[in-house]
């Protein structure tokens, strides 16, 4: 459980380093993190989707980091069918609403201004239950299922350590017992599973009444406050990391639920195509890393982030919520 301890240790602070003088900012931090402390993302997890030009014949490029296991593999399978069938091409966006998500799919698929046939889907797709919107506990930390069946007294000491951490005031989150950074993402957690949570930027799967679970053909990007009454509750299979810019601020829907009513059915976004990276014929192929979620740099920049004391700030905040510790993820120059 080394990164749960390390989660959820970055964020609380001492006294002693409140007191402390004006420190460097987060993004001081991240520069000066070494080479050492980044994690190359595989091109194979990277979903490539380019817009439609802009009014000035700008490209419009939106690359999505995909999940990695234990985490919403189902979901993700099916989409980079999708991707490599070419079933995204030519869909849209058609779904803005203000301080909610961005949504895109087959225009003629559930939506109030549908006017023709839906897209077939592909051969292949896989059908999750609800249960696969969270992973089990010892999914995410094998080590935690050594420690009980070696010495479950162990393994409940490691659990009261883990709850009176959740416990402090400073970093306790009204949607979960506990939560943490694992493998460069932020999930929370209970004392029998771990789930993604709804920060912005992340990717989900729309779907229809439960017990529908959405294939995946239809996605969402939260574009404001993250709406976490949603965790548990939908699949959430990446998060953007580049050319976020192009979705939050296309116009927003006037129909229901911020679709695109008739009357402005031509504010659709077209979607060109959608790729895996890795499939992409481009030299260089796009290339990203992460800052490492268990090194020294990030939880530096974790304990920054919750406690600002460069120059600009008066106060220190006293803690943060998991979503306001977004991962540093930057493009690999090409070579």
């Amino acid at each position: 459980m080394k990164n749960l301890l390390l989660g959820v240790a970055a964020i609380a602070l001492s006294v002693s380093a409140l007191a402390q003088d004006a420190a460097p900012s987060p993004n001081e931090i991240v520069a000066a993190a070494p080479q050492s402390d980044w994690v190359r993302i595989p091109a194979d997890d990277l979903l490539v989707m380019d817009l439609a030009p802009d009014a000035e014949g700008n490209p419009r490029r939106v690359v999505i980091q995909l999940m990695p296991p234990p985490f919403s593999q189902g979901w993700v399978h099916n989409i980079k069918l999708l991707a490599r069938s070419g079933w995204f091409d030519n869909i849209s966006v058609n779904r803005v609403q203000d301080n909610y998500v961005v949504q895109w799919g087959d225009p003629n698929y559930d939506n109030p201004e549908a006017e023709g046939e839906t897209k077939k889907l592909p051969e292949g797709l896989k059908v999750m239950g609800e249960s696969e919107y969270v992973a089990p506990l010892d999914a995410v930390h094998p080590a935690s299922e050594a420690v009980n069946g070696d010495d479950p007294e162990q393994f409940e000491n490691l659990l009261a350590s883990i709850r009176a951490l959740a416990d402090a005031p400073e970093i306790r989150d009204p949607y979960a017992q506990s939560f943490e950074f694992y493998k460069g993402w932020p999930i929370a957690g209970d004392f029998d599973n771990n789930w993604p949570v709804h920060c912005y930027g992340m990717v989900g799967v729309g779907r229809n009444y439960s017990p529908d679970t959405g294939s995946g053909a239809e996605l969402y990007t939260v574009i404001g406050h993250a709406p976490r009454q949603l965790d548990r509750n939908i699949a959430l299979v990446g998060r953007i990391i580049e050319g976020m810019e192009h979705l939050s601020s296309l116009p927003r829907g006037k129909g229901e639920l911020g679709f695109y009513a008739e009357f402005e059915k031509d504010k659709r976004t077209p979607i060109r195509q959608v790729r895996i990276a890795s499939d992409l014929h481009e030299i260089p192929q796009p290339a990203f890393e992460y800052l490492s979620t268990e090194s020294e740099s990030f939880a530096r920049y974790a304990e920054a982030r919750a406690n600002r004391r460069d120059a600009f700030f008066i106060h220190p905040a006293g803690g943060a919520d998991i979503c306001n510790i977004p991962v540093p993820v930057r493009r690999v120059p090409s070579e």
